[in-house]
């Protein structure tokens, strides 16, 4: 494997910058214009499996991977990138009994996912853990939190299922028996939840349809077909104002739905002929533009109707979109080869 080679990618809670973890460290990246903004070595963090920043603070969460780790995989590490002395960056080091598979990070929450279980901490000063939840089996850490909200979601016990907790009303040391929506029939592969915590998008391993619920009545608000055959879903995320939905796959295309004005959705062909099928209530894309193929992207939106997505080939896209389904490229760029003299 190469010492380039990526381990994830994550944006930020307001998509203005994205992490790269890598067997060469940490790179953070500033999405307009696109620059590079930090890099810590191997020397400094060794390799990462994951990193995940606080808006556009000077705190980051780290989980220890790849190749050359420094950092133990069964650890949360919280990097202060103000502290001056390197020997006193590491402001915070939590470790648990099996590895972490993803973080999440609010102003004032730390989540913590292992493959079965999930933690919730205050933070950051004196760290105290304050709910647990058991989930079922979850090896890639689909846990999300709404930005503006304590909206927090994860996987249910039963196959297809996810929790739903507000962590606004939750007091500490109480049991708590979180909401539970069935969502698919098969197993979970992503979760997104809107900024305010009111809309859910979830897809399941078949990746064919995308169902978006409101938590408010629990209820599914629209059903989105991403294509008629499976795929694996790498990412969907809602827009700023919950009027649209972005997800990229295996497939090389990154998707954009509308959710609140859906008659901007494509409808069905089997619809328009009269024909009877699986496809006839679903709706399709308002509008897509392709990627790599078989290339892991994250995508996001970024201002009004435009769509970023960064993926581990080290590519970065920006498209425009128009409520009548025009796409256009607004830019590319490799972003592992920018500022390289940094390294």
């Amino acid at each position: 494997m190469s010492t380039r080679s990526i381990n994830s990618l994550r944006f930020n809670q307001d998509h203005s910058c994205f992490t790269c973890a890598s067997n060469s460290g940490l790179k953070i990246y500033n999405v307009e214009p696109l620059t590079q903004k930090l890099y810590l070595g191997v020397d400094s963090v060794g390799s990462l499996a994951s990193a995940e920043m606080l808006f556009r603070s000077n705190l980051i969460a780290l989980v220890g991977g790849g190749n050359t780790p420094k950092f133990d995989e069964k650890a949360v590490l919280i990097w202060d990138n103000c502290q001056r002395n390197p020997a006193q960056k590491v402001v915070m080091d939590i470790t648990f009994a099996q590895p972490v598979v993803a973080v999440r990070v609010q102003r004032d929450r730390l989540i913590v996912v292992l493959r079965n279980q999930v933690h919730v901490f205050s933070f950051p000063n004196n760290p105290q853990k304050l709910y647990g939840f058991e989930t079922r089996d979850n090896p890639k850490g689909l846990t999300e939190v709404s930005t503006f909200a304590r909206t927090l979601v994860f996987p249910g016990p039963k196959c297809g299922s996810v929790q739903i907790v507000d962590l606004e009303s939750l007091k500490p040391d109480l049991t708590v028996s979180p909401v539970t929506i069935n969502a698919h029939q098969g197993e979970l592969a992503c979760l997104a939840l809107d900024q305010k915590g009111t809309l859910l998008a979830t897809a399941s391993r078949k990746g064919t349809l995308i169902r978006v619920f409101d938590l408010t009545t629990k209820k599914l608000v629209v059903e989105l077909r991403r294509g008629a055959d499976p795929a694996l879903l790498y990412c969907i995320s809602f827009s700023p104002d919950s009027a649209f939905l972005c997800a990229s796959s295996d497939k090389g295309t990154i998707h954009i739905f509308a959710v609140k004005d859906t008659k901007l959705n494509r409808t069905s062909t089997f619809k328009k002929m009269g024909f009877l099928g699986p496809y006839v209530e679903s709706q399709w894309g308002l509008a897509s533009f392709t990627v790599a193929a078989e290339c892991a992207c994250i995508c996001a939106f970024e201002n009004g109707h435009s769509v970023i997505a960064a993926c581990v080939d080290g590519t970065f896209h920006k498209y425009v979109f128009t409520t009548d389904g025009n796409c256009n490229r607004e830019s590319y760029d490799v972003f592992m080869d920018i500022d390289e003299d940094m390294e």
